[in-house]
């Protein structure tokens, strides 16, 4: 698939898996690049951690966390790049991990970005 810049692409639950995920699990959907407002900014993910927890997120099942609703965006840990920022700190070209709210500065050249979603992120972190 070839990168759009001037479209926003998310992959949505589309629906709870019965056994193992399969194609209609998730759905890409696109629209309209979103633009960051005061005191927020725009990241482009690079990297896209895949984790087991990943799965009982996709359940309503009781569970330590909270399911993914139907057509939410499926939750992961991210590496990407700043767009554009109006957050003290962070500015055009940054690297950053992100997980939610929690956005880590990784600078503007890492060696391996990547390993801040592995070895360096919540699974080296859990281990």
């Amino acid at each position: 698939m070839t990168q759009s810049p001037d479209h926003n692409r998310k992959f949505v639950l589309a629906e709870r898996p019965k056994g193992a995920p399969d194609d209609n699990t998730l759905r890409l959907e696109t629209g309209d690049i979103p633009t960051p407002g005061k005191g927020q900014m725009l990241l482009r993910n690079e990297y896209l951690s895949l984790d087991p927890y990943m799965r009982g997120r996709m359940s309503d099942a009781p569970s330590y966390a909270n399911p993914v609703q139907i057509g939410d965006v499926m939750v992961g840990g991210t590496v990407a790049t700043v767009v554009s920022s109006d957050v003290e700190g962070f500015a055009e070209g940054d690297w950053v991990s992100a997980f939610g709210t929690g956005v880590i500065n990784m600078g503007k050249a890492p060696d391996h970005p990547s390993w801040a979603l592995g070895v360096l992120g919540m699974p080296g972190l859990t281990a």
